[in-house]
């Protein structure tokens, strides 16, 4: 083995190589290693950016369908190029794996790509292509992030019943495409279909979609989706389907006992995520691995059980959200430095990209009420916001819940246009302790969408302008 690395992380997605690059900023000898061709994990090629490059692709083919005559705009026949389409998203995707690649060359950081597992506390054994390679390494950083739930009765075949992956890349629009879960994947991905043209039908187990969500805006955001053509099966049980050349029926029970068989040509099975530890050995050096989550437990440092080796992301308890990882990547290392690195769980923001979006930080009101706290509710619409009407994007509202005693912010749900950019605001001012009044005194440009975040502050005290 050569000299020991300071630092080998084991995964190269947001928690992964954000880790890396911190590391070796602070003066560390860094090797990561990831058993993609494409540096960026699941994130980067399979979940996060692709999926937003179609969801941004196939929301401007719906615009121009359905509401650029509104504005003005007419042209001839309208058309779907699927093939460009796809081949626009790999481009994203491409562009920032090769970026992440720059960054390692940038910071020295020794990209190793193969199957890791670990060999001792101090050592990773690597398959790579070229035969097996053992690093030594003073700290070992396990970042392998989450893969899809795989339904027993329900089995991934690739084509017909797929994961989030497949259903970035069906070779055409599917007719009918039926999305069991009625999570932040599920109604993404249905939105990208549906706009292109397919018939989508949810079926959710729980009584509400996105069910972690505020109630309020939850239910909201699936009157709009209804709206705009999803059709929804909730609290509805899917327990098996048929799959037939092309054609799958799927089969599932209601609450009330009623049958339920939905005949498609696509099944996307969207349940969750697990954390992904196969193969890394951890049982044979004494780190524990929850059997039912695949998850890791490890200290505030951390650290696993056993000290040399830590683990972050996906892999422990807490959000599966690239930015959650991204955050515990650069606290890991700073705190490997002896720095103080610290990631505040309460103000990660979550987002869901639909048309329109949800975005939240904080508590949910059904938070606040289980918890007992005393507070204010302010809301205001986007039909009352300048710039919204000016986009002809009036669906949604702005929600801040503030302690009813300090004012002080507990949480900020936005419903509603460019919501996953608006959100920032919440997460800084509560990131410093701030109150609904600290918004609402702070000047916002106009006309601005984030003019609704200020008139949602003064209306917790009654105080909204343009409502």
């Amino acid at each position: 083995m050569s000299e020991p690395y300071d630092l080998v992380v084991v995964g190269a997605g947001p928690g992964g190589y954000v880790a890396a690059i911190r590391a070796a900023q602070l003066g560390m000898k860094v090797a990561c290693v990831e058993k993609m061709p494409a540096l960026g994990g699941t994130c980067l090629n399979i979940g996060c950016i692709p999926s937003k490059a179609l969801l941004d692709s196939s929301e401007f083919y719906h615009l121009a369908k359905e509401r650029f005559g509104k504005h003005g705009i007419t042209f001839g026949k309208l058309g779907l190029d699927l093939k460009a389409m796809l081949a626009r998203k790999n481009d994203v995707v491409k562009g920032l794996t090769d970026g992440v690649r720059f960054l390692f060359k940038k910071n020295k950081i020794e990209p190793v790509q193969g199957t890791a597992r670990i060999a001792s506390p101090d050592s990773v054994e690597v398959a790579t292509p070229q035969g097996p390679r053992m690093l030594s390494a003073r700290h070992i950083l396990l970042a392998t992030g989450s893969v899809p739930i795989e339904l027993p009765f329900l089995p991934f075949n690739g084509k017909t019943i797929v994961d989030s992956t497949g259903a970035l890349a069906f070779e055409k629009v599917p007719e009918h495409l039926v999305v069991v879960g009625a999570g932040y994947i599920g109604l993404e991905l249905g939105s990208v279909w549906k706009r292109l043209g397919s018939k989508v039908t949810v079926i959710e187990f729980l009584p509400r979609i996105v069910p972690i969500a505020d109630h309020e805006a939850g239910d909201m955001l699936k009157k709009f989706l209804t709206k705009q053509g999803l059709e929804f099966h909730l609290e509805t049980k899917v327990t098996g389907a048929d799959v037939a050349g092309d054609r799958v029926t799927v089969h599932a029970e209601k609450k009330d006992g009623g049958k339920l068989d939905v005949a498609c040509d696509r099944v996307l099975v969207a349940v969750g995520r697990r954390a992904y530890s196969d193969g890394l050995g951890l049982d044979k050096i004494g780190i524990a691995v929850d059997p039912r989550t695949g998850k890791v437990g490890v200290d505030k440092h951390y650290r696993t059980s056993v000290p040399t080796i830590s683990a972050i992301g996906d892999l422990i308890d807490g959000p599966m959200l690239a930015h959650k990882a991204e955050d515990e990547g650069v606290a890991f290392a700073e705190l490997l430095a002896g720095k103080a690195g610290h990631v505040d769980y309460a103000t990660i923001p979550s987002v869901i990209y639909t048309a329109p979006e949800l975005a939240s930080v904080g508590l949910t009101e059904q938070q606040a009420i289980e918890q007992g706290l005393s507070y204010k509710v302010g809301k205001f619409p986007f039909l009352a916001n300048g710039r919204a009407k000016a986009l002809d994007e009036t669906e949604g509202f702005v929600k801040i819940l503030a302690d009813k005693t300090t004012d002080r912010l507990l949480g900020m749900h936005i419903l509603g246009p460019r919501a996953s950019d608006m959100i920032a605001e919440a997460v800084a001012v509560m990131e410093f302790g701030g109150s609904a009044e600290d918004v609402a005194r702070t000047c916002h440009a106009h006309p601005s969408l984030p003019e609704a975040v200020r008139e949602a502050a003064l209306a917790v005290d009654g105080r909204a302008i343009h409502i």
